[in-house]
């Protein structure tokens, strides 16, 4: 069985760490293969593979069996994007149970009301549960855990629900009150500046993650120089880059009316062998099929 352990230890090194974002098992390991840290096993990544919207459709279950699929194919620790928790801190409960049996090193839970809206998008709504209320589903999460090692990181809204700064880290305190290992500040500006002054007048115990999806001159530098991130997650570039190479590939082979131009720009088939391991097939074929 996975457990958290692995980054636990990495954290503890101090180093800032660089998660992808994952939505099958395939991206997964050409994460891995890239050198990440971890993986965001993402929501909205998930969606957008069914070709849904980040609303919270998709189940627990398909979230969960694409995890534990995930788990299969990369030994990198998977940080679990669970949204709200799937509801209320009766339903935190059985999701951390399930979670941490399938071997996540950690999940995030969002202070939305459920069922949520995706946090980019112009003009959706984004409605926050009572400070009160998330504490519990935090405290549900950290009683219901076996494993200390399993990471509780509790992501709150209220820069991207435009209720500023002082919301934003009076919330941030109460969920490390309520047992949270660290705290996801979240912002849909263009520019770092909010949450580079969020993490600066920052002064809990907690380390940071942030997800500079809308603020990408966000860089490593840039980030190390506060002192106080620990994880920096790129939430959503893998189907992103998924979707550029299909549109891209389709459009030309259309163009072209076949693939005899596209064939060169794109990996061989024997790429796609080498990642579904097929050399391991063809070895376990000669050794134990008669």
């Amino acid at each position: 069985m996975r457990t958290p352990n692995q980054l636990k230890k990495s954290l503890a090194s101090h180093h800032l760490l660089h998660v992808m974002a994952a939505h099958s098992p395939l991206s997964a390991r050409l994460a891995e293969e890239a050198g990440f840290d971890g993986l965001w096993a993402s929501g909205f990544e998930l969606s957008a593979l069914y070709g849904l919207a980040d609303v919270s459709l998709i189940s627990m279950t398909q979230h969960l069996d694409m995890v534990r699929a995930m788990a299969q194919q990369s030994s990198l620790p998977i940080v679990a994007d669970i949204d709200t928790g799937f509801g209320n801190a009766i339903n935190v409960i059985y999701a951390i149970e399930q979670y941490e049996r399938a071997g996540v090193a950690a999940v995030v839970i969002e202070d939305k009301t459920f069922p949520k809206v995706t946090s980019l998008v112009a003009d959706g709504r984004q409605e926050l549960l009572r400070t009160e209320e998330f504490q519990g589903k935090i405290r549900a999460a950290i009683a219901t855990r076996r494993d200390p090692d399993l990471l509780v990181i509790a992501r709150t809204e209220a820069l991207i629900a435009g209720l500023g700064e002082e919301e934003a880290l009076k919330r941030a305190a109460a969920y490390e009150a309520a047992g949270a290992d660290m705290i996801l500040i979240h912002s849909k500006q263009k520019t770092p500046d909010e949450v580079e002054s969020f993490v600066r007048a920052w002064n809990g115990k907690a380390p940071i993650v942030i997800v500079p999806t809308a603020y990408p001159e966000m860089n490593e530098a840039r980030i190390k120089a506060l002192g106080k991130i620990a994880i920096v997650i790129y939430g959503n570039h893998a189907i992103r880059a998924s979707v550029t190479a299909m549109k891209d590939v389709f459009a030309r082979i259309q163009k072209d009316r076949g693939i005899h131009n596209v064939n060169r720009d794109i990996v061989s088939v024997e790429e796609v062998f080498r990642l579904q391991k097929m050399d391991q097939i063809k070895a376990d074929e000669k050794r134990f099929l008669a």
